[in-house]
């Protein structure tokens, strides 16, 4: 008879909730397919991110604007496949939602039904609220995005710390109110000061994730290929790379290169 199978406890939305009542800090990272995603689901990280980032790391892109709906599915396809304990959460792609609370909904409705995703992410507060309502009214779990929206980079014009005067802070504070008062399970916070990292993760019952917001908010998220050192030329002050799989890869891909010139792969072992 055949071992049984130990059950894998499923990261939910629930469980998020109750790691902030409970002090336990939440760990996220992004993933956009199988291979990555499998071993970070294996290593224990409780939230992945299918994030619009894959604009810039898979695609190139200098911003996250230019990925569409149907390539966020196809990312969002190939990560819930490799996925047995994480929770799964979507980007909404630009223009798959602003100003159109209806639009919103379709969109986030297409993610859950050809991805199996678990959860949809849009960026925006006030202005998005009512895109919000009509996806949690499907029941659809939505996480928030709040201080710096890279969606509105073209308005912003620049990638700084967002928040440091006293009027947009207030307006932050406001915004994550209302994302904590509409459902939302959990928000991140992007590239704002810690003071009101720590501010806003006291203020709202919602969970808080961090990416440069300081050490005091619920969670932290990076981008995965940042935080491995597979990109190279993006250092900010909030960035710690654990490895750097840049030079790591590359000289192991010159190795075998070298090897196949040399005529020294395959080995006799290496055949059949």
């Amino acid at each position: 008879m055949s071992a049984a199978v130990k059950e894998v406890k499923r990261v939910t939305t629930h469980v998020i909730r109750n790691m902030k009542s409970g002090k336990e800090k939440i760990s996220m990272l992004t993933a956009y397919d199988y291979s990555m995603a499998r071993i970070l689901d294996e290593a224990g990280i409780d939230i992945l991110l299918v994030g619009d980032s894959a604009s810039n790391v898979m695609a190139g892109h200098e911003t996250t604007l230019p990925i569409t709906l149907e390539q966020m599915i196809y990312h969002a396809q190939s990560v819930i496949r490799a996925v047995k304990r994480s929770l799964v959460v979507v980007d909404l792609p630009f223009g798959s939602y602003q100003g159109n609370p209806m639009k919103a909904l379709d969109s986030a409705i297409r993610i859950m039904k050809e991805s199996g995703a678990h959860s949809v992410k849009l960026e925006g507060g006030e202005e998005i609220l009512e895109s919000v309502a009509r996806i949690l009214s499907a029941g659809i779990p939505v996480m928030g995005h709040l201080g710096l929206t890279p969606q509105s980079i073209y308005k912003f014009g620049t990638y700084t710390v967002r928040a440091k005067e006293e009027d947009e802070a207030n307006k932050l504070k406001k915004d994550a109110r209302l994302l904590d008062e509409a459902g939302c399970y959990a928000i991140v916070l992007e590239k704002i000061p810690a003071k009101l990292g720590m501010e806003v993760s006291r203020l709202i019952n919602t969970p808080t994730i961090g990416i440069g917001a300081g050490p005091h908010t619920d969670g932290q998220v990076l981008v995965t290929h940042d935080m491995l050192g597979i990109t190279k030329d993006f250092n900010p002050r909030f960035l710690r790379r654990y490895v750097n799989l840049y030079d790591t890869i590359k000289e192991a891909v010159r190795q075998y290169s070298r090897d196949v010139k040399d005529g020294d792969f395959p080995n006799e072992k290496e055949q059949y």
